[in-house]
């Protein structure tokens, strides 16, 4: 992914910003797919910038070949399979260049929280924990390790214990819900602060998580 080229949707706030949101979207929406949810989170008029970018184009496996929007190629159902390594780390180096942007732009790293639904939320995880500087949080929405061995790995120490959001349904068929398990275990043993919200709901946001997050928000960038 290029991320000379990575086009994003940027919702000011009404004031100088003094923190930043960055969004990622699942496979095949875009920026928009989060637009009407900002507003709901009650944070614009706390100064908060939300940086919605759309992934790039590119053909998906699993749905025929397809060309749409996504952060890397899913080749199988089982999305821990044939994993999709240079799609993945291709996306999070686009994302650690917004962070860094925003960075430029006078935000505070601690200040800067990133956000991800499903794809979106593979690649915020691990561009957020193996990001060298210490970010303010991780919302990791109906999702999963893409790469937990090489997470292990590449973990940073600034932030290991950044604290991370988890929302997930149960009744999720794509993103099956013992993956939001196993991310809190493995992110608990390398040290993570890990909170598992659950919500009986398919692959998908409800209201009763939308509330828990724009608390968690309040909190996070108080």
């Amino acid at each position: 992914m290029n991320t000379q080229t990575l086009e994003c949707l940027v919702i000011e706030p009404p004031m100088a910003a003094t923190a930043s949101v960055i969004w990622l979207h699942g496979l095949g929406a875009d920026g928009h797919d989060f637009e009407s949810l900002v507003p709901e989170l009650g944070q614009l008029e706390r100064g908060v910038r939300f940086i919605l970018p759309h992934a790039s184009e590119r053909p998906v496996t699993i749905n025929g070949g397809y060309v749409m929007r996504a952060w890397y190629d899913i080749r199988r159902p089982d999305l821990r399979v044939d994993t999709d390594t240079a799609g993945i780390r291709a996306s999070v180096v686009a994302v650690v260049a917004l962070i860094d942007a925003e960075i430029a732009r006078g935000i505070a790293p601690e200040r800067i929280v990133l956000a991800g639904f499903s794809q979106g939320g593979a690649i915020v995880l691990h561009a957020g924990l193996t990001y060298p500087q210490r970010l303010g949080g991780i919302l990791a929405l109906s999702t999963y390790l893409a790469m937990p061995d090489a997470l292990a790995a590449e973990i940073s120490a600034a932030n290991r214990a950044t604290p991370v959001f988890i929302g997930h349904g149960t009744e999720d068929t794509i993103a099956v819900y013992a993956l939001a398990e196993d991310t809190r275990t493995r992110l608990q043993a390398l040290g993570g602060s890990v909170e598992l919200h659950t919500y009986r709901m398919p692959h998908s946001v409800c209201m009763e998580e939308v509330t828990d997050i724009r608390a968690w928000l309040q909190e996070i960038l108080a």
